[in-house]
């Protein structure tokens, strides 16, 4: 599996910050499906509160199917707004178009198209913690939004 994060540098030391935290969150997610861990430390360090309990659920949705993934995800198109010194959001899109579906168990990998849209649109909140990391703390995702169709 491999994330590719496209234009994830805006020159702005902040907001740059803040998208480098927000591609640890989406990495820690999927090596967490990959390892089939919900109890990860990783996504814990970078996910708190509901993003924290929604992205263990994520992972054990991934779990009672059997299956990981494997091929690309694009992350593109992010829009950072920093509302003061310890709270963010951004807003980025998603194309699932290269990723597949794997079952754990055979390895085999489901390539049939889906009838579901690849455009994902994620809207995340962030809060820096003490250690000036800024954690995924609510996370709301939009599949087939015509913003990200591109």
């Amino acid at each position: 599996m491999e994330n590719k994060f496209e234009s994830w540098k805006t020159g702005d030391p902040t907001k740059d910050a803040v998208l480098s935290d927000v591609t640890q969150t989406v990495n820690a997610v999927d090596d967490a499906i990959l390892r089939g861990d919900t109890n990860s430390s990783t996504l814990a360090y970078y996910r708190k509160g509901k993003a924290l309990v929604s992205a263990q659920k994520w992972v054990l949705a991934w779990l009672d199917e059997d299956l990981t993934w494997t091929g690309v995800t694009r992350y593109f198109n992010p829009k950072v707004e920093v509302a003061d010194s310890d709270t963010a959001a951004v807003v980025y899109c998603a194309d699932e178009s290269k990723a597949f579906n794997k079952n754990r168990k055979t390895g085999t990998v489901d390539k049939s198209p889906s009838d579901e849209s690849p455009y994902v649109t994620y809207s995340t909140q962030l809060k820096k913690n003490g250690d000036g990391v800024w954690q995924t703390t609510d996370v709301l995702s939009k599949r087939g939004d015509k913003t990200c169709a591109s």
